[in-house]
């Protein structure tokens, strides 16, 4: 019986993967998330939250539980760019610019679902 119960837990041991954060699951790593990263003035002039509110939105609403990572680049204020990452994958550079003014919560919805359009193509193709 001694030598049955030895046995069980070292093939145990050998087979199943020590605690310790070695091994990532699927749960382990976030859904979604957006950073808005701001350069020089921009940072005052436009709201970086507001942003990656509607950011999240737009893509939640497009593609529900989507795996993504967005980075959001405030250029100034009326600029914006945006780095992707879709079930790993990085996808080209977003732009985004209003020419006759700064950027508002119109613009700014805009911008958003055109993201959410990359993010939905990349996922479905």
């Amino acid at each position: 019986m001694r030598g049955g119960l030895a046995a069980l837990i070292f093939f145990a041991t050998a087979i199943l993967p020590a605690s310790g954060g070695a091994m990532t699951t699927r749960s382990d790593v976030p859904a979604a998330g957006c950073r808005v990263v701001s350069t020089g003035k921009a940072a005052s002039a436009v709201d970086g939250t507001a942003i990656c509110v509607e950011v999240e939105r737009a893509i939640a609403a497009a593609v529900p539980n989507a795996r993504y990572r967005a980075e959001i680049k405030l250029l100034s204020a009326s600029r914006l760019a945006a780095v992707l990452v879709v079930n790993g994958h990085t996808l080209p550079e977003q732009n985004f610019a209003v020419m006759d003014r700064q950027l508002d919560r119109a613009s700014i919805r805009r911008f958003a679902e055109s993201l959410a359009a990359a993010v939905a193509k990349a996922i479905h193709p």
